[in-house]
């Protein structure tokens, strides 16, 4: 293993910075669409009140594990610090496997997410063109088959994503992650405020509004069941971008002055709060042209334009739009591809931009493929990443730190500021997490390769 100590190690400028960029990295399009589908479909308000009760009990403190096992270890590469601190709690190595996992999984993820940000990409430009215009809702939602069906016309904004993502990384972390945070994180969040807001103003006077914030912040009780609770969960988990690696090497970066608890509560709230307020930029268009909560992409990219055409400045809205999901996008691919160039480059002591080179290379050659099949993006988002990959990398990093971590590490890196906040979120990092992931594990893989044993 290659380590570098604390003092070596690159670190963020400030507080700010490293925020910004930890909510980027778990800031991305699930919260834009994912979050409004899972809503829809499993009860609005009774959904997001377990959602909420998910992140609070189980992601924030996976959050805190993540920066302790980051920041503890030696080393800037996410696996180098797992192992390190895995040696100096007298635990064999493999726990360190919960950092592999994540890395793996981080990296097939950004493969992928290229090719769907170049299907945002491609949507911005079309707005701007006025390419809509005059075309019928069926047209319109042909538009992104026939897209899909000619992936050609797409590889030239999936090169540009990925070459962008590349750039970023290669530049490291006070040029590169930081420059991405502190300039597209404002922007995603001042469209964000600003298209919830025409929302909800255009749709006040057909009720759409009223609509929304009822169906989102009134609970009905009687629609939370296993099955609500369980997607709740899973949205949680994943929204908030864990089992990634991506909060083991960000936290590596952290001087010692930084209060861990805050830090992951900080970000798990604001990670929510975006969720939230995407539920209100899109809530009341959906009830106001009555759209279907459960197309998932469908929704994004095929029956919303319709209804953003339909608004006052409807290419200028729509345009407007897509360019919050492509800021979205991109702070989290340059966050999922980090961790695997921050490993190769410690672990071979290659230079950042050839260990950014190398890696990207390989993530162009996995997303051509995606691009070129969609089975099997599918087969890497549905079939091996979300259900298997990270919630096993999750379960190793919360079940480590609870139960193996070296005590005195522990203490040192949770310091005396923030002390009943971080022993109440290493309680439910110790006892309540590794349940609730493990559920996750089980019901994940059984729902993808054994559907028959839940439908019993």
């Amino acid at each position: 293993m290659v380590s570098a100590t604390q003092n070596s190690s690159p670190q963020w400028s400030s507080r700010l910075a490293f925020t910004l960029a930890a909510i980027g990295s778990s800031v991305g399009l699930g919260n834009l669409w994912r979050f409004s589908a899972e809503a829809g479909t499993h009860g609005g308000g009774a959904f997001i009140l377990i959602y909420l009760l998910c992140v609070l009990v189980i992601g924030i403190p996976t959050i805190m594990g993540e920066f302790v096992i980051g920041r503890g270890g030696r080393a800037t590469s996410a696996i180098n610090s797992f192992e390190d601190v895995c040696i100096r709690s007298h635990s064999t190595k493999f726990w360190g496997l919960g950092a592999s996992v994540g890395t793996l999984s981080g990296f097939l993820i950004v493969s992928f997410y290229c090719v769907i940000a170049a299907w945002v990409m491609a949507y911005i430009q079309r707005f701007m063109v006025g390419a809509f215009d005059g075309l019928t809702p069926v047209q319109i939602a042909e538009q992104f088959d026939s897209l899909i069906a000619h992936p050609q016309a797409l590889l030239g904004y999936f090169l540009l994503f990925a070459g962008l993502v590349i750039w970023l990384v290669a530049r490291g972390v006070n040029r590169g992650l930081e420059l991405a945070s502190k300039i597209f994180m404002p922007i995603f969040f001042f469209l964000l405020l600003a298209l919830s807001a025409f929302s909800l103003y255009t749709a006040w006077p057909s009720g759409g509004t009223e609509q929304a914030l009822n169906f989102m912040f009134s609970a009905d009780m009687s629609k939370i069941s296993p099955k609500v609770a369980v997607s709740a969960l899973g949205q949680a988990f994943f929204s908030l971008g864990l089992g990634m690696a991506i909060m083991i090497t960000y936290g590596s970066y952290l001087p010692k002055s930084v209060s861990l608890p805050q830090s992951a509560l900080i970000v798990g709230l604001a990670d929510t709060a975006v969720a939230l307020i995407a539920g209100l930029a899109i809530f009341p268009i959906v009830f106001q042209y009555g759209l279907d909560f459960e197309a998932g992409a469908g929704l994004f990219f095929q029956t919303l334009p319709t209804a953003l055409l339909s608004t006052p400045g409807g290419n200028i809205i729509g345009a407007a739009f897509f360019f919050m999901a492509f800021f979205a996008a991109l702070t989290t691919a340059v966050s999922l591809l980090e961790p695997s160039v921050a490993h190769i480059s410690e672990q071979y002591r290659l230079k950042r931009a050839h260990a950014a080179l190398i890696m990207g290379v390989i993530m162009i050659i996995v997303g051509l493929v995606c691009l070129y099949n969609l089975n099997f993006l599918d087969f890497l988002d549905s079939g091996l990443t979300a259900p298997i990959l990270l919630p096993l990398s999750a379960l190793m990093v919360v079940i480590f730190v609870g139960w193996r971590l070296n005590k005195k590490m522990l203490n040192d890196e949770l310091g005396e500021a923030d002390r009943k906040l971080a022993y109440v979120l290493f309680f439910m990092l110790k006892y309540i997490a590794p349940v609730m992931i493990f559920v996750i594990f089980v019901v994940g893989i059984s729902d993808r390769y054994f559907p028959s044993l839940l439908a019993g």
